[in-house]
């Protein structure tokens, strides 16, 4: 039986995409593999996850000290996942132990980065290409970034498009903050890539609010974004929450009249998948991945100046009440689950394994 594991190291940021990435694969890829019975997979994880996957679930509990020598866990791994373009890649025990590693963006291509900086950034992630003997992008986007900035010596790529958990059922009232008007809904890391500021402007033109939830990643940027919202007389309804529970999250969903994300730079952006299970009209920027993912069921900004914004808005909204995008957008978010990703996790590992 061939022996997988996935690197779940970064499960110790709770809040970021990387978590569900990590904790998803692995519970639907076992699924997957049981089916099977040739393969197993474990999860290489910090000590306060060892429940999160659940009984019966094989996990290894970091021990830093331990296992930064000797490392028992890779003398019989047959493929070690690295699920991180800027994290690290372990194995050395094992010569003959295949390495994939996961990309999920070159954003640093995409934001306002200094030379050094991209060029650190890209110097690491080849470092990490060149261990590797299969790459997984997770969006076809992100392959183009790829072969174009790195060096990957005709090592096989694939492009396997993330999942998205499910989200929660929505509760009545939610636990946290109940927006008083009408509000559209952004979710992510709020910062200066996430855009979320070119939104506030539209607050000018309906009596509405602007309901953004995710980790508060950049104070300096927060404190802008707030003076911006003061300078235009609307400071009373942008409201910023900062990370809030899943139920929660579901209820905006499902409760906000859009779903914003005008992000500058995306690998692929999940939330506009979560988003996509309400049907509800979503608006995006043109960048990087997300005309992917949002396919012709989204709208899109290709400019942020706010009267542009406006207009796209505007029009975004008469088109999806007119022509009855809800179920189209439902049945887009439908080709983005777990089930269906494991199995072209699962169908990558064999080709892997038996180059």
């Amino acid at each position: 039986m061939n022996r997988i594991i996935l690197d779940c190291d970064l499960m110790r940021h709770r809040d970021s995409g990387l978590y569900h990435y990590c904790l998803n694969l692995g519970i639907y890829v076992q699924k997957e593999l049981s089916k099977k019975m040739e393969s197993q997979i474990s999860c290489y994880i910090p000590k306060a996850e060892l429940k999160t996957f659940g009984k019966g679930f094989h996990c290894i509990i970091e021990n830093k000290w331990h296992h930064r020598f000797f490392k028992p866990f890779l003398w019989n791994c047959d493929l070690w996942h690295a699920p991180f373009q800027s994290g690290r890649i372990l194995p050395t025990r094992n010569k003959n132990t295949k390495i994939v590693l996961t990309i999920h963006d070159l954003n640093v291509l995409h934001e306002d980065k200094t030379a050094r900086e991209r060029r650190l950034s890209l110097l690491h992630t080849q470092k990490l290409i060149d261990q590797a003997d299969a790459i997984v992008c997770i969006s076809h986007h992100c392959k183009k970034d790829v072969t174009k900035n790195l060096d990957t010596y005709n090592k096989p790529i694939f492009v396997i498009h993330n999942g998205t958990h499910n989200v929660n059922i929505p509760p009545t009232t939610p636990t946290g903050y109940q927006p008083k008007r009408p509000f559209m809904f952004g979710l992510g890391y709020v910062n200066r890539k996430k855009n979320f500021h070119s939104l506030i402007p539209l607050l000018k033109h309906a009596d509405w609010e602007l309901v953004i939830a995710g980790k508060l990643d950049e104070p300096d940027y927060i404190e802008s974004m707030q003076a911006m919202a003061s300078h235009l007389n609307v400071s009373d309804r942008l409201k910023i929450l900062g990370p809030v529970k899943e139920e929660d999250k579901a209820w905006y969903f499902k409760n906000c009249s859009a779903f914003m994300m005008p992000s500058l730079a995306e690998g692929f952006g999940a939330p506009v998948v979560e988003a996509m299970a309400f049907g509800k009209p979503i608006f995006l920027s043109n960048r990087t991945s997300l005309p992917e993912i949002g396919s012709d069921v989204s709208f899109y900004f290709t400019s942020f100046e706010p009267h542009e914004m406006a207009d796209v808005f505007k029009k975004g909204m008469a088109e999806y009440k007119r022509n009855g995008l809800s179920e189209r957008i439902i049945s887009r978010g439908r080709e983005f689950t777990w089930q269906e990703k494991a199995v072209e996790y699962v169908r990558m590992y064999e080709t892997v394994l038996n180059r």
